[in-house]
């Protein structure tokens, strides 16, 4: 995004990280109430700071380690002013919580609507997929934000390059990936109805990196051989 310093513009819908309190940097924040600050606006100097969605949603945690904080949807309004994935504003509201499973889920859905799809089951540029849809069959997207999906049933999928997304939806699939990297699995019954699904981030509760997971029958992610 652009530096667009104090210029009015159309609210943006963004994700915020608060401490654990709902406080950030010293000013306590409530849930539905809306904020303003008067000044100049500038980008790590003054306004309410969050990534706008448009912005891969796993950037917050640049900004705010996982342990220790809360995260938020929240609306910046007013005067603006950006640097990299980081929008300051002069309003902003406290919307709903997000949990970092359902980071993990936006981060998935963002990697997906944006990739490259290519054929064949290996890609290693920078936003492209790769699908294998065959029992046991394997994925592996190794590039910059590369989206890797198995839906056979014991499909694997890998996601190795930063800030990738890695699916399993095939009865006993699998996937892995890189520190950072969001991983989606699904448990089937008998009949192949899914029963649970998980979203998660690697190296985040306790999902260790080049590991391959699975999910059991309680909605658990397992490690799996």
């Amino acid at each position: 995004m652009a530096n667009h310093p104090n210029r009015s513009v159309q609210p943006v819908t963004s994700i915020k990280g608060f401490n654990s309190d709902l406080t950030c940097r010293g000013f306590q924040f409530e849930v539905g109430k809306t904020y303003t600050v008067s000044g100049k606006i500038r980008a790590c100097e003054n306004g309410f700071h969050a990534c706008p969605v448009e912005h891969h949603p796993l950037s917050v945690l640049q900004h705010y380690a996982p342990a220790g904080s809360r995260f938020f949807e929240v609306i910046q309004e007013g005067k603006r002013d950006a640097e990299g994935d980081k929008l300051a504003s002069a309003s902003i509201t406290v919307g709903v919580e997000i949990s970092l499973g359902e980071l993990a889920q936006r981060a998935v859905k963002w990697v997906f609507d944006r990739a490259n799809w290519k054929d064949g089951p290996v890609v290693t540029g920078e936003n492209e997929g790769c699908t294998a849809s065959g029992d046991r069959g394997a994925a592996t997207a190794s590039g910059p934000r590369g989206a890797a999906t198995a839906s056979g049933d014991r499909g694997a999928a890998t996601a190795s390059g930063d800030s990738g997304a890695a699916t399993a939806s095939g009865d006993g699939g699998k996937a892995q990936g890189k520190d950072g990297c969001a991983l989606f699995l699904v448990h089937r019954d008998s009949r192949w109805k899914i029963t649970r699904a998980w979203a998660g981030i690697v190296g985040e509760s306790g999902v260790l990196a080049d590991t391959w997971y699975s999910l059991d029958e309680y909605g658990v992610p397992q490690v799996a051989s």
